[in-house]
C-alpha cells in the first residue's frame, strides 16, 4: 500500500465523492448519511481552491481513501476561524492516514487561520484521540445532540488555536 497525502484538485472530485459517500453510509461518523450529488462535491472542491481553504486527500494509487479540509467561517467576526472536516474509508483506518491528513491540512492553515474548530461524536473515540494528539482541546459537549437509528450520541466540540 502506497499512500500519498496531497492537496486536492478538481480531477479528484469523483474519488472524493466516492470516499465521502462510503464514510457517510456507515451512519456513524458524519452528519451526512450519503454524499450530496457529485456536482455539489465538485462545487465544494472548486470553492475551496478558489478561496484558499486547505483541502487534502489521501490516495492509495488512484483511489481516494481519505480527505481533510478546513473551511473558513462565513459568520461575521468569526472569519479568522475555520471548521475542520475529515474522513478515512473503513478499510484504510488505523494506518496513520488520518494523522497525515490532519497534519498536512493544519500546516497549510497556519498563517491563514487563527482558530480551527470541529464537532465529533462522543462515540468516535479514535477521532477524539487523533484530534487531541495534534493539539485540539475539548471545549464543550452537547448532550444527546444526535439521535440516529434510535441511539443518542453526544457531540464533542474541540478547538485549536494556531496563533
Amino acid at each position: 500500500m502506497n499512500i500519498t497525502v496531497r492537496p486536492i484538485n478538481l480531477d479528484d472530485a469523483g474519488g472524493f465523492h466516492a470516499a465521502l459517500d462510503s464514510v457517510a453510509r456507515e451512519r456513524r461518523y458524519l452528519r451526512l448519511t450519503e454524499a450530496p450529488p457529485l456536482a455539489r462535491s465538485l462545487q465544494f472542491i472548486a470553492s475551496n481552491l478558489e478561496s484558499g481553504n486547505p483541502q487534502f486527500v489521501a490516495a492509495d494509487g488512484e483511489a481516494i481513501v481519505g480527505w481533510c479540509d478546513i473551511c473558513r467561517s462565513s459568520e461575521q467576526d468569526s472569519e479568522h476561524c475555520g471548521g475542520l472536516g475529515m474522513g478515512v474509508v473503513a478499510d484504510h483506518r488505523g494506518m496513520g492516514i488520518g494523522t497525515k491528513l490532519v497534519t498536512a491540512t493544519l500546516n497549510a492553515a497556519r498563517g491563514h487561520f487563527e482558530r480551527v474548530e470541529l464537532d465529533v461524536y462522543a462515540s468516535n473515540t479514535p477521532a477524539i484521540a487523533l484530534y487531541e494528539k495534534v493539539g485540539f482541546a475539548l471545549e464543550g459537549r452537547r448532550r444527546q445532540a444526535l439521535l440516529r437509528d434510535g441511539v443518542y450520541d453526544d457531540i464533542v466540540m474541540m478547538g485549536l488555536l494556531l496563533s
